[in-house]
């Protein structure tokens, strides 16, 4: 087990997660009105829906599936499906919206890079986060491909094992089970878990800003000048 292994799959994780969540509680504190999307459709809608809309599905679903995919134990979906025909839903439904995912991303790439209007009023974590998510999402619409190479259902245990070894703080486990697989597989991960690194410092912070807040909310009363 090198150490390149076990610092970037076992301590690597940690050290992200912790910076995710200090920098996120910093940045909430002291500049909440920044804690936005930061939309760029006032200052054009042309392109935006359909990319904009492709995208978020496309994200949304790949992210559940992968929540669902690797935290979820082996003794636990066997009782409604086989480690192999899980892999080939996986494949199938992930790489249908990974693609949608792919389609919408690329328009808002091209937009953010090519409309004159939108790349003045954008910052570098703009143009960051969206390169980041396009060769994430690269990657893993390529492990898609390698996995045909092993329809067995391996390689995905291994990964969900390393997963919820993470999760369970079982360092020496994880970094056991990732260690074998294709690098493909661990340049996805390591991205993965570098996103966790730049999202407190990026628009990203929107995916945990729904203002349930609001069914709490005082009603406002208006009243008109007499």
């Amino acid at each position: 087990m090198s150490f390149s292994n076990t610092f970037l799959f076992g301590i690597y994780p940690y050290i992200a997660f912790f910076i995710c969540v200090i920098a996120c509680c910093i940045r909430f504190e002291k500049e909440p009105y920044s804690w936005r999307a930061d939309s760029s459709q006032m200052l054009r809608k042309k392109n935006m829906r359909w990319a904009s809309n492709w995208f978020h599905i496309g994200i949304i679903f790949v992210l559940c599936g992968h929540i669902a995919g690797l935290l979820t134990p082996e003794s636990v979906y066997h009782y409604v499906i086989s480690t192999e025909a899980k892999q080939m839903v996986a494949m199938v439904t992930g790489g249908a919206f990974g693609l949608l995912c792919f389609v919408g991303l690329t328009g808002l790439i091209v937009r953010r890079f090519t409309d004159e209007r939108i790349k003045a009023n954008s910052r570098f974590s703009d143009f960051l986060v969206l390169i980041l998510l396009y060769v994430q999402l690269i990657l893993g619409l390529s492990t898609i491909v390698v996995s045909t190479g092993h329809l067995d259902g391996s390689v995905m245990v291994m990964l969900a094992n390393w997963a919820q070894n993470i999760v369970t703080f079982n360092m020496t486990e994880a970094v056991a089970n990732i260690a074998p697989v294709h690098w493909i597989y661990k340049a996805h991960v390591f991205l993965g878990v570098t996103l966790f690194i730049v999202f407190p410092f990026t628009r990203l912070v929107h995916i945990v800003s729904a203002p349930v807040w609001y069914f709490g909310r005082k009603y406002q009363l208006v009243r008109q000048k007499v």
